[in-house]
């Protein structure tokens, strides 16, 4: 135990879950407290304020101020691995449920609800991405690309599902290095033989007990040569195919090969837990709460606390709700209705889980001085256009002694020798130009219609728009006959522009 350790262990308790914020209570003296509630790096800043405007704090108060300040500086300049933080809440007292989750999405909403860790599920994913049970059907490739998914999408730690491995010590390394590489904060290993089975469905094998612990010593050689601190739950299946003595016999030889984390699956009785959790007892243990009538009994998280267990997974909750919805939803559409609202999220609610506002946020970060030309700029240009029209002609009618400005229509335009010999752009007045915009939700935002020849001038002084030559595509289209799309393009935010001579 060095200095820091030393002393906040004499005057003060220190809790330091994943959300990085923290309870801190001096104990010198007795009647005075200090409670941080937020951010540990936002308070790690106001520290030293703390301390040079608190003279009258007293020695002791004062030097955990500063341990916690220099911790939390030195937090800030390294951030933790995924491994490191998963290992900092298996320190922390309590038991911690770990959901499994078994896509990004499912992750993300893991997160948001306030969990410090989660598991993915091989049942879950089989079932999500291959819509196949989890009987090995689904690949090591397929499990670390739906895991990389998972961690980028989450800033928790998450514990990747290795299956056994599989196959030899050989492939567990590579399984291992491949479940770093994807990020994960750590890894569970099976001992079941090749095809394998779901934990609490019938037909389990297992391997013998040296193939069995030297996976797990292939598993700890892998970590070391990658420098990984990756965390290794080593998880036995021998309760039902052999006995819970040899699942207490494999659970030790684990502990002692390196596992950080022991769990036998499909345990029957309060008392075989009980006896699990008896052994080993330096070395975390995890229980797994299979929801909808699994071998092991449903214990809430106080009562798994008691027996004895560190870390408890619901590897069914999310997948098994996410069917049921599903089909409740369908058959709904099918009679003709749509979810009722209270049934799912509002699409407002869905694009802030999802990111959208974040994603616009970001956005105009790296948006372009010069951008092409968007719906709200075209329908401004489009509306400028008609009002300065009927501004001119509002002038005429009162202000008499202004200059007349006429409007030139196409039959004015006709009468002044528009017989094609004055250009392409001569027989354009008496051509439509359609606008149309269709926002990116599917809704119109505008479809007006505008004399062609408004553009002439326009298209004179600025002949290109949005990086297209519109003056140019004028005088291609303007001695065609029937409809032409001159322009369909979707702009920055997504809506769908599009310019048609008629």
């Amino acid at each position: 135990m060095n200095l820091q350790h030393l002393v906040l262990s004499r005057y003060c308790t220190v809790s330091l879950p994943h959300t990085r914020s923290f309870n801190l209570s001096t104990k010198i003296p007795p009647s005075s407290n200090l409670t941080f509630g937020s951010s540990l790096h936002q308070r790690a800043l106001s520290l030293p304020h703390k301390l040079n405007h608190t003279p009258s704090a007293s020695p002791a108060k004062r030097g955990v101020l500063q341990l916690v300040a220099a911790y939390s500086r030195g937090r800030e300049s390294a951030p933790e691995s995924p491994a490191k933080a998963l290992r900092r809440i298996l320190d922390l007292p309590g038991v911690h449920q770990a959901p499994a989750c078994f896509d990004a999405l499912s992750a993300k909403l893991v997160e948001r609800a306030g969990f410090q860790c989660c598991l993915t599920s091989g049942f879950s994913i089989s079932a999500a991405r291959l819509g196949l049970p989890d009987t090995g059907l689904i690949s090591y490739g397929e499990m670390v690309d739906q895991g990389q998914q998972i961690t980028q999408a989450v800033s928790i730690p998450v514990i990747g599902d290795g299956d056994n491995g599989y196959g030899n010590a050989i492939n567990v390394k590579r399984t291992v290095k491949g479940y770093i590489k994807a990020g994960f904060a750590g890894i569970l290993l099976e001992d079941q033989v090749s095809p394998k089975a779901c934990g609490h469905t019938k037909g389990r094998k297992v391997v013998s007990r040296e193939e069995a612990v030297i996976r797990i010593r292939a598993a700890v050689d892998a970590r070391k040569e990658s420098g990984s601190d990756i965390v290794i739950v080593a998880r036995t299946d021998s309760r039902q195919a052999v006995s819970l003595d040899e699942a207490l016999w494999r659970s030790r030889a684990f502990a002692d090969a390196g596992a950080d984390v022991l769990f036998i699956d499909a345990l029957t009785s309060k008392e075989e837990m009980k006896a699990f959790c008896g052994i080993s007892s330096p070395v975390p243990k995890m229980a797994n709460m299979l929801e909808g009538g699994g071998k092991t009994p449903i214990l809430n998280p106080l009562e798994l606390e008691d027996v004895g267990y560190k870390l408890v997974t619901y590897p069914l909750s999310l997948i098994g709700v996410s069917i049921r919805a599903m089909q409740e939803a369908l058959a709904g559409i099918r009679g003709g209705r749509i979810p009722p609202p209270g049934s799912m999220p509002s699409f407002e609610e869905l694009k802030e889980i999802l990111g959208f506002n974040n994603y616009y946020d970001e956005e105009k970060r790296y948006s372009a001085s010069i951008t092409p030309l968007s719906s709200e700029r075209l329908t401004s240009n489009v509306y400028s256009l008609q009002r300065r029209v009927k501004d001119d002609a509002e002038q005429k009618d009162q202000s008499p002694q202004d200059p007349i400005v006429e409007v030139i229509t196409p039959d004015v335009y006709n009468n002044h020798g528009a017989d094609g010999s004055r250009g392409s752009f001569s027989g354009i007045w008496s051509r439509t130009l359609r606008v149309k915009i269709t926002g990116r939700d599917g809704f119109e935002k505008l479809d007006v219609r505008i004399p062609a020849g408004f553009l002439d001038g326009i298209t004179n002084i600025v002949p290109a728009l949005g990086g297209v030559n519109i003056k140019e595509l004028l005088n291609e289209a303007a001695d065609e006959m029937g409809g032409k799309v001159l322009l369909d393009f979707n702009d920055t935010i997504g809506d769908r522009i599009q310019v048609f001579l008629e």
